[in-house]
């Protein structure tokens, strides 16, 4: 067994609430600017909101609460975007001491009247009709349900309204009394594998990891002398959007909110709040990547991006190496290369950030060591975080002057991590979670001793890094025992411009195979490149063959990162892509494993079923009958 222990917290003990924070910056910095929105939906203007102004707000809100009978450890949902109200409720309730239990706005019906019923809410916060109608369905078995309040039926200002003969002082002495290692938030789980589960969470565990990074990393978010300004748009329905909220507010730094998750949406914010820092999922940062790559086929100047990005990511490597004490850095060839591209590309691309990002930090899943170094090669170096639900968002970080692409870091400073004999990380620190709600057995499973199990596989290097290599309960045996981790090589096939979602199967089956989606955007564009000729018939079957030919290289890039016995040897092209809707992704757009696999059950045995047919089945211990990719197309 390894592990890693590094230095005490470098931050403050918590002694209070997460609201304290909101009321000290206001007595320290009143006029500085904590919050900014749009002055209206589609406006390039944004609005922005001092600390005093922030927490009177605030303030306002709790005596609503108040005064509607919210009570210290009651528990309100908040069901909407992200979005300016979403902070100001989620102060507020914690300045009384409520719970907060986020929902993301996405999520079915039976997964709303799940949540609520299993927190026990008294209350809940939507956003629009359509969603006060979602809640109403489920009413009749909701019986400690007392409020449903609608933001864009102006509930803020309802609140406001009736609480305003509640003194001042009383919310005061209501936030005093919310100690560290009160509950601060029932979070819960993706539920990739079953019900979501709701994970406890104190205002210390959400703090620690804040104050930590703000501690250690919060010079980096912006130039000396500068505020540091984030754009949140990840949902703080997800811990990993309430830790970038917490922390913005605990580390004075500008918050802009962006409810829509377009990419006309986010670009235009983008480039309008023009952030220092930027947050995001490993996608976010696959999708810039092709839009770059697209833009540039589009305007005719493919290749040239293309040895573009080959330079960036040449040149952050070898300026990796030089960090790591490896090497003496990029030579003159590649800096002047390197320096040319910064004229005529890289500042191009930083431009479609807003401009003045330096530095971002990708989490929820690992990022790939070629997405990481291609950015670090632009002039962003993307930090690749590792943290869950159960511990409060972060829990490792990349060392200052010491990163390394393709890890996930190093244990925050007071945490400690340790990688089990099989494999499983383990995980011990003030972030961790409190308990699963209402399921002491299923607390009792994943906590031993302090150490929280976390389900996931890794290792740790000898330089202290943590490497993420998949889910436990995601390994794939095949029917002659060979174990494969399918989180690398889906993560590879994503790379490719095409290729929109990969999801890797294989349990009990000859080889490996893969279920594969396109982007839509780029097979359109794709497509329009081809430029083929003749009769509709003939053209569409060129067509047809030349993506084939393409998925299929797309999977060969795939292969050459793992062994023989690990590759991918049989794949099918689905016509559509998984969704929430269907229920074959989480609200976290993340993959449903087990319901994609029942789903798509009769093409995964057509597509193995149609590879038998045409040669012999191959020796039990040997792979060598199952030798090239399949390539068959759904329609």
């Amino acid at each position: 067994m390894r592990d890693l222990a590094l230095a005490p917290p470098a931050a403050a003990l918590l002694t209070g609430g997460l609201a304290d924070s909101v009321f000290e910056t206001a007595t320290r910095s009143p006029a500085l600017p904590v919050l900014a929105r749009r002055s209206g939906p589609d406006s390039s203007v944004w609005e922005e909101v001092t600390a005093v102004e922030f927490r009177d707000q605030v303030v306002d809100v709790a005596k609503g609460l108040i005064a509607s009978g919210i009570s210290p450890g009651e528990r309100v949902a908040i069901l909407a975007r992200t979005r300016y109200e979403w902070t100001v409720l989620s102060y507020a309730l914690w300045t009384v001491g409520a719970e907060v239990v986020p929902i993301y706005p996405t999520s079915s019906r039976d997964q709303v009247e799940w949540i609520l019923r299993d927190a026990g809410c008294v209350a809940v916060v939507v956003e629009d009709e359509q969603s006060v109608m979602t809640v109403g369905s489920v009413c009749a078995s909701l019986p400690a349900l007392r409020h449903v309040w609608q933001l864009d039926a102006g509930a803020l200002d309802d609140l406001v309204a009736r609480g305003e003969f509640i003194p001042h002082p009383t919310v005061d002495s209501m936030r005093r009394i919310v100690l560290p290692d009160s509950t601060a938030a029932v979070a819960y789980t993706s539920g990739t594998s079953g019900r979501a589960m709701g994970c406890a969470l104190s205002h210390r565990s959400l703090a620690s990891p804040c104050d930590t990074l703000l501690a250690g990393w919060g010079h980096t978010a912006a130039p000396p002398g500068e505020q540091g300004a984030v754009l949140a748009f990840l949902p703080f329905s997800h811990v990993y959007g309430l830790m970038v909220q917490g922390l913005c507010v605990r580390g004075g730094l500008l918050m802009g909110h962006e409810p829509a998750t377009s990419e006309e949406a986010l670009s235009s914010a983008l480039h309008s709040f023009r952030p220092t820092y930027f947050y995001a999922v490993p996608s976010v940062f696959e999708k810039i990547y092709k839009n770059f790559l697209r833009t540039a086929q589009c305007e005719g100047r493919g290749a040239l991006f293309e040895r573009a990005a080959d330079t960036a990511r040449d040149f952050a490597a070898a300026t990796e190496r030089r960090r790591l004490g490896r090497g003496s850095g990029p030579g003159f060839d590649l800096r002047l290369q390197h320096a040319l591209f910064e004229r005529t590309v890289y500042r191009r691309l930083r431009a479609a950030l807003g401009g003045r990002v330096r530095r971002a930090t990708s989490g929820g899943s690992p990022l790939s060591r070629d997405l990481s170094l291609f950015y670090e090669g632009i002039g962003i170096y993307v930090h690749d975080g590792y943290g869950l639900t159960e511990t409060s968002g972060g829990l490792t970080m990349q060392p200052l002057g010491r990163e390394k692409s393709g890890t996930v870091g190093q244990p925050l400073p007071g945490s400690e991590v340790r990688v089990a004999d099989d494999g499983e990380i383990l995980v011990r620190g003030p972030s961790v979670f409190q308990g699963y709600v209402g399921d002491e057995d299923a607390t009792q499973r994943v906590l031993h001793g302090g150490w929280l199990a976390t389900g996931d596989l890794g290792y740790l290097d000898d330089e202290g890094y943590l490497a993420i290599t998949g889910r436990k309960k995601d390994i794939i045996i095949t029917s002659g025992g060979k174990s494969v981790a399918p989180a690398a090589l889906e993560q590879r096939l994503r790379m490719h411009p095409l290729v929109h979602q990969a999801v890797v199967v294989g349990d009990n089956r000859p080889c490996v195979g893969a279920l594969i989606t396109l982007d839509p955007d780029f097979l359109t564009h794709w497509r329009a490149g081809l430029a083929l000729q003749g009769e509709a018939p003939v053209r569409e079957a060129r067509e047809e063959n030349a993506l084939r030919e393409e998925v299929a290289r797309a999977v060969a890039a795939a292969n050459s990162a793992v062994s023989r016995s690990e590759s991918i040897r049989v794949f099918r092209v689905l016509p559509e892509p998984f969704d929430v809707a269907g229920g074959l992704l989480t609200p976290s757009m993340k993959l449903r494993r087990d319901e994609i696999v029942r789903t798509y059950a009769f093409e995964i045995d057509a597509m193995y079923e149609a590879r038998s047919r045409r040669r012999p089945p191959p020796p039990p211990d040997d792979p060598a009958g199952w030798d090239d990719s399949d390539n068959v197309f759904l329609r």
